[in-house]
This record gives C-alpha cells, sequence and structure tokens, in this order.
C-alpha cells in the first residue's frame, strides 16, 4: 500500500485513472412506437409485454456477442464489438417480435423501431456517452414501425457479411448531431450468414 501511495499525485489519485476509456464500438438502440398510446390503453398489459419483450431482446443481444448498456421506459440501448453482430442481432429482434405479434390483436400490438451506429464511444463505468450513442438514437427514429435503420459506416463493415436489402435514404440531418449522416433502411427480415464468415 505504501508503494502505491508513493506514486500517486498530491490529490491521491492518478493520473491516468482520471482519463476517460474511449473505444470504437456498434450501438443499438430501440424504442417502442406509441408507448404513451399503450400505456394510456392498458397499462398494467403494456409493462407486462415490455418486460417480456426486453427480456426476450435481452437474450438475442447476448446471443450475437452483445451487452445490454441501459433499459429505461420504453427504451434499450446494447453494444456490440462488430457492426456485423449488431445488425444481425437487430434483424433477429425485429423478426421475433413480429411472429410474437401475429398472435396478438393490432391496437394492443407492441413494435419496436431500432437503429444501429458504429462509432467511437465514451466509457465511464458501464455507460456510454458521446455522439455515435446519439446517432443511433436518431437514427431509430427514423425506422418506424418493426424497422431498422443503419448509418453508412455500419453498412461498409456489415454489408460484406450479411444478405440484407437496403434502402438509401441519402444524406439525413439529425437533431443535435453536426453535419449529415447517410442513413440506410434495412428491409431484409432476417440476416444471412455470407459463406466466408
Amino acid at each position: 500500500a505504501g508503494d502505491r501511495t508513493a506514486r500517486e499525485p498530491p490529490g491521491g489519485r492518478s493520473m491516468a485513472s482520471e482519463e476517460p476509456q474511449r473505444r470504437l464500438t456498434a450501438i443499438l438502440s430501440a424504442d417502442v412506437v406509441g408507448y404513451s398510446r399503450l400505456m394510456a390503453q392498458d397499462e398494467t398489459a403494456t409493462v407486462r409485454t415490455l418486460k417480456a419483450y426486453r427480456e426476450q431482446i435481452g437474450a438475442l443481444v447476448r446471443q450475437h456477442r452483445g451487452r445490454v448498456v441501459d433499459a429505461e421506459g420504453d427504451n434499450l440501448l446494447a453494444e456490440f464489438a462488430t457492426a456485423t453482430d449488431a445488425v444481425a442481432a437487430a434483424t433477429e429482434v425485429q423478426r421475433v417480435i413480429r411472429a410474437r405479434n401475429t398472435s396478438v390483436p393490432e391496437p394492443a400490438r407492441m413494435e419496436f423501431r431500432i437503429g444501429v451506429h458504429l462509432g467511437e464511444v465514451r466509457v465511464e463505468g458501464k455507460r456510454l456517452y458521446g455522439d455515435a450513442v446519439n446517432i443511433a438514437a436518431r437514427l431509430e427514429r427514423l425506422a418506424g414501425p418493426g424497422g431498422i435503420c443503419i448509418s453508412h459506416a455500419v453498412r461498409l463493415q456489415a454489408a460484406p457479411r450479411l444478405g440484407l436489402e437496403l434502402e438509401d435514404l441519402g444524406e439525413q440531418t439529425l437533431k443535435n448531431i453536426p453535419g449529415t449522416v447517410r442513413v440506410h433502411r434495412v428491409h431484409e427480415a432476417a440476416p444471412r450468414r455470407s459463406r466466408g464468415r
């Protein structure tokens, strides 16, 4: 203990420990379409369904080597080491939810929209911060019910490995994000691994 104290600056913490970690990661952001309407319609059923779907999504995230970073309200944020895993998880989530919704009356169906972006994030404990997180959330809002929108950075990494039908939405101005981001909408219900992977 004495040696450690001798190496520390007068403030008691090393300079390295105060520097935030940064890393490149793929971010998946999802939320429920029409959540307020569903809550007003049947609060108990909506909370129960959201809990069940969130557990299902969490399991799919882990199956694709990701981790859930945050889940507040109707939002869910997850990170993956690769864009390919993030998009594969997103498409599988939408496929599973679509299948589950077939047995639910349309007014009570819970649909998610998902955005996926690849970028550098600031890491503090288990939380992630930065424009990459915000961009994923903005892409999510462009996706629509049951939809997925990805950034061009994700397309460049994931397209060679996944058989996806993509619609190029062009350069988009996203709220509170400097410049523009090229966006693609995913139409394929589920990814297909290429033979090279």
